[in-house]
């Protein structure tokens, strides 16, 4: 997946990986954090591991991925205590060292100072205020410390896993997506958090408004031409002399671009047009050489075409056609061969999503609501006086954190049935959700599988999955578990649009999907032939939205009668 990476992180920096879904944002944070050595019996059953190359990584690195690792059962004091095992670990050793002292030996000496500044890296003298301040600046400080994992919402699970990561105070982060399930408060924290971080940070995003206030430089890892970056004007990446060996993270070599993440957008755009002029013109000065070559020879052996075998024998033979060929054709010979040897690649065709495609009609703006909620109440989570969702509707669903905004749609699904209140749904009517998090039951199904299954041969056939662009023709044959998250979701929206319901409801659309096809969504939602209802934190998103929206706290609507 990688070939000739290299970069290096110092204490106090924060670069961001970048690239499309797919790309290896993830498995380069694992490789990162040692998950693969640590691991051999998995990479031996066809998991990635690195062939060549070396990784130096602080001792205590720890990484937040997209796959949590909870038990449905655990308790979050369960959780957070757990993360401060390593950190009571150094407290120990502080006292234990401390006590050591009394032998005044040099020895312990060195013990005491290696332990003090463990223990000074660490904050272990401040955990337990360092917990509540994480929690409450997550925005889950009020949940308590005794609910299960299995009573929070995927959003909550996310911040609780975030702030256990933070509160075991680890010499570097390694951050998979770290904004998805955060609202505005918890993100400026989050950014506010990083930016005092006084160890390496690496996180993968798609967030272009965190890009561009936490990271310090970016790594793109899309398919390009080497040394991309450098052409534009990219710094390198910081060695290991810039700091202490023990505290950075590092692989030899490399580059990373040292602008914000919207100046980078802009620098690699004009690099692929430059990839992309340079590639047509030696294109054409190869078809050039080739004819002029081809004519130039047949000229000088009275219109007998050379033979291939005979191309390089030019002067080392007594035949005296050979004898005959000019230093003129020598030097076009050579220049071709170096060409033909040297030319740069072809620049990988962007995946373009082709937009939401037809077969699917919206009912007619006259004929009547399609949904309506009426005095719904979902106990603790969600009480709305009245919602009406019409054929065109266009919704944009805000909130903090828990304030309402996945019950809400769960309960226009009809995946969640309300205490209170009635709902009517239209006759006929189709509804499908997006929701934030995929799981498909069958993981070593391929994606063209599943889409067959679930739109039947005939609509797949007049809808093909690669028709849609959401889906690389080489990904179409894997196991849908060997896919990345960003992958599975892209996949998991072609099941929904292949077949345009009447009212598509998406939580949290934009999260593991590339900020590109994030845009494209937006746009093709706009032109949408039905209802659309979405549920979203994404900053970028909001501020662009022209429709109708509704901001809930606490289950409610902010301003009452808001939306009719």
């Amino acid at each position: 997946m990688f070939s000739d990476l290299g970069f290096a992180v110092a204490p106090g920096q924060r670069l961001g990986l970048i690239g499309e879904n797919g790309a290896g944002k993830s498995t380069l944070l694992r490789l990162i954090a040692g998950e693969f050595e640590r691991a051999d019996a998995a990479a031996s059953a066809g998991s990635e591991a690195t062939t060549s190359g070396r990784i130096t990584r602080p001792r205590r690195t720890a990484l937040l991925a997209q796959e949590l690792p909870f038990g449905p059962e655990e308790r979050i004091g369960e959780v957070l205590e757990a993360a401060l095992a390593e950190v009571r670990a150094i407290e120990r050793e502080l006292d234990a060292a401390a006590a050591a002292l009394a032998v005044d030996s040099d020895a312990a000496a060195v013990r005491y100072s290696a332990a003090l500044d463990a223990a000074e890296r660490a904050d272990v003298w401040s955990a337990e205020a360092r917990r509540d301040e994480l929690l409450d600046g997550l925005g889950v400080g009020a949940l308590g410390l005794d609910r299960r994992v299995d009573e929070l919402s995927g959003g909550q699970r996310s911040r609780f896993a975030l702030a256990a990561l933070l509160l075991s105070a680890p010499d570097a982060l390694l951050l998979d997506e770290p904004t998805n399930h955060l609202d505005d408060a918890a993100a400026a924290f989050l950014e506010d958090r990083l930016r005092a971080w006084r160890g390496p940070v690496v996180f993968a995003s798609h967030d272009r408004a965190f890009l561009d206030r936490a990271a310090t430089g970016l790594l793109d890892l899309d398919p390009g031409r080497a040394g991309a970056l450098a052409l534009a004007g990219a710094p390198a990446a910081p060695g290991m002399q810039d700091a202490a060996p023990d505290r950075s993270l590092a692989a030899a070599g490399g580059a990373v671009f040292g602008g914000g993440f919207s100046e980078f957008l802009r620098v690699k755009a004009e690099e692929r047009q430059r990839w992309l002029r340079q590639y047509d013109d030696e294109q054409e000065e190869l078809r050039r050489l080739r004819v002029g070559f081809a004519e130039t020879a047949r000229a000088v052996s009275h219109n007998a075409p050379i033979s291939d075998r005979n191309k390089m024998a030019f002067g080392r033979r007594g035949d005296r056609v050979e004898q005959q060929v000019s230093r003129r054709v020598r030097n076009a010979l050579l220049r071709l061969e170096t060409l033909e040897r040297e030319q740069v690649p072809k620049p990988p065709a962007p995946l373009v999503f082709a937009g939401i495609p037809s077969g699917s009609h919206a009912f007619d703006e006259e004929s009547g609501l399609l949904l309506q909620l009426s005095e719904v109440a979902v106990d603790g989570r969600l009480l709305l006086e009245t919602l009406q969702v019409a054929p065109l509707t266009r919704l944009l669903v805000t909130g903090a954190n828990g304030a309402g905004k996945s019950t809400l749609l769960n309960v226009l699904a009809g995946a969640q049935r309300v205490d209170r209140g009635t709902v009517h749904r239209r006759k006929g009517l189709r509804v499908q959700l997006l929701e934030q998090d995929v799981r498909f039951a069958d993981p070593a199904a391929s994606p063209r599988r599943l889409y067959e299954r679930t739109l039947g041969e005939r609509r797949a056939e007049q809808v093909p999955l690669g028709s849609l662009g959401l889906i690389a023709p080489r990904d179409e044959s894997r196991p849908v578990g060997a896919l990345s998250v960003g992958q599975q979701r892209r996949l998991a929206l072609a099941l929904v649009i292949a077949r345009p319901p009447h009212v598509f409801l998406l939580d949290e659309p934009t999260n593991h999907l590339s900020l590109g096809l994030a845009t494209d969504l937006e746009e093709a939602l706009g032109a949408y032939p039905g209802a659309v209802v979405i549920a979203s934190h994404d900053r970028w998103l909001r501020r662009r939205w022209a429709g109708e929206s509704l901001e809930l706290a606490a289950g409610s609507p902010v301003a009452a009668g808001a939306l009719r």
